[in-house]
């Protein structure tokens, strides 16, 4: 009875004992479609690790980024396009996870704000020159 116990218990244990080395080891591994693996490649590069906050997920060694990249990996297999798995991403993760950020009305200010900034910067120089000249 023992016996048997144990080797239920080893039987329900095993899978998720595996799961998450099988689950790193998936988001190593390249797509048989060497267009598709380019595709992803491509992708990874312009998608921000959430916990490195400034490395892509293609650089970086979180399993949170190695969970992305099988998720870019499982999608593009699937046939979307990068700018489907683009959007899945945003979608679960937020506009910041795209090193290229859609303009919104709710992401304008961070499109404006560095123009503005160049703008006014340009007028206080400008006007620091003439008042030395006169």
């Amino acid at each position: 009875m023992k016996r048997a116990a144990l080797f239920i218990a080893a039987l329900i244990l095993a899978p998720l004992a595996a799961s998450p080395i099988a689950a790193q080891d998936y988001a190593e591994v390249s797509l048989p479609d060497p267009e598709q693996e380019s595709q992803a490649l491509a992708l990874m590069d312009s998608i921000r690790c959430v916990v490195c906050q400034g490395q892509p997920i293609s650089g970086s060694n979180a399993d949170l980024a190695g969970d992305m990249r099988r998720l870019v990996r499982e999608h593009i297999a699937a046939g979307e396009s990068p700018e489907q798995v683009r959007a899945f991403l945003v979608g679960k993760y937020g506009d910041w996870v795209s090193f290229k950020p859609v303009v919104r009305s709710e992401t304008l200010p961070l499109w404006l704000v560095p123009l503005l900034a160049l703008l006014g910067g340009g007028w206080l120089v400008a006007n620091r020159i003439r008042v030395r000249k006169a």
